[in-house]
Order: C-alpha cells, then sequence, then structure tokens
C-alpha cells in the first residue's frame, strides 16, 4: 500500500504541475505587453521634457538677443547725446529712432525702438530719460526687452 500512495502522490504532482503550468500559460506575454507599454509612456513622457527644455532655451537665447539689442540701442542714444569727440551735446530727440543693427553679429534679426525724452533742467544739470526696446525674432518666436536709462550732463 506503501508502494501504491507512492505512485499516486507522484501522479498528482505529475498532474498538478502540468494544471498549473496550464494555467500560467500567456502571462508571460501579458508582463511583456505591459512592460513594453510602460516603457513607451516613460519614453514619451521624457521626449516630451527634452523638446519643452529645447523650446526653453530657444526663448532664452532670443530673449538675451533682445536685451543685446536694447542696450546697444540705449548706448547709441547717449553716444547721441554724449559724443566722444567734442564737448558739446546734442539736444535729445524726441522722436522715435531705430539704429541699423543690421551689421551687428549676432543681431541681424533684432531691431532697437529708442525714445528720448528731456526730463527739464535743474540747478544748470540737464536730465535725460532713455527708452530702448530691443525686439529679436527668428523662426516664428518674437522677443522683446525694454531699458530703460536715466542720465544727466555734467
Amino acid at each position: 500500500m506503501c508502494h501504491n500512495d507512492r505512485k499516486s502522490n507522484i501522479y498528482k504532482r505529475k498532474h498538478s504541475v502540468n494544471l498549473v503550468n496550464t494555467q500560467q500559460k500567456g502571462s508571460a506575454i501579458v508582463i511583456a505587453i505591459f512592460v513594453i507599454v510602460v516603457m513607451a509612456l516613460l519614453g514619451a513622457g521624457l521626449v516630451k521634457i527634452l523638446a519643452s527644455s529645447a523650446e526653453s532655451v530657444a526663448y532664452e537665447v532670443i530673449g538675451t538677443r533682445a536685451y543685446a539689442a536694447a542696450q546697444t540701442g540705449a548706448q547709441w542714444q547717449l553716444l547721441e547725446i554724449f559724443p566722444h569727440d567734442t564737448d558739446t551735446r546734442t539736444a535729445c530727440q524726441s522722436t522715435i529712432t531705430e539704429p541699423d543693427l543690421s551689421n551687428v553679429e549676432g543681431l541681424e534679426y533684432c531691431a532697437a525702438t529708442v525714445t528720448c525724452n528731456d526730463d527739464g533742467e535743474f540747478d544748470g544739470t540737464t536730465y535725460y530719460i532713455i527708452t530702448s526696446t530691443g525686439q529679436c525674432s527668428f523662426g516664428g518666436v518674437i522677443t522683446s526687452r525694454t531699458v530703460e536709462i536715466e542720465a544727466r550732463s555734467l
């Protein structure tokens, strides 16, 4: 009887293993599909983050160029009011002027709009307010920066 019980146990083990294998068939493919979907979602998220980062850098570069154009316009207007080669000052023109930036490397696609206002005279000193707006456009992106300088005669 002992021998029959042993045979019976071996038979049960063999058939239970087969039963377990039959129940587990196809689970590997389900796990593989799940892993592929999760990896695809992670990859798509990473691509979106990288694209957003690249766009932010592009806006930052164009914004820096617009700031440089505004600074250039303000410095140009200061040079018009206070020329280096003479002691005589030029009157501040209240009209809007646009210096030519087409020959300035890095500012080819930029423009500066400069206004100068004579803020009055006090104790023999003339005060000026210079406002310069630099605007750059590249690839459909337009960015502008404004710089305002207050100056006075010596």
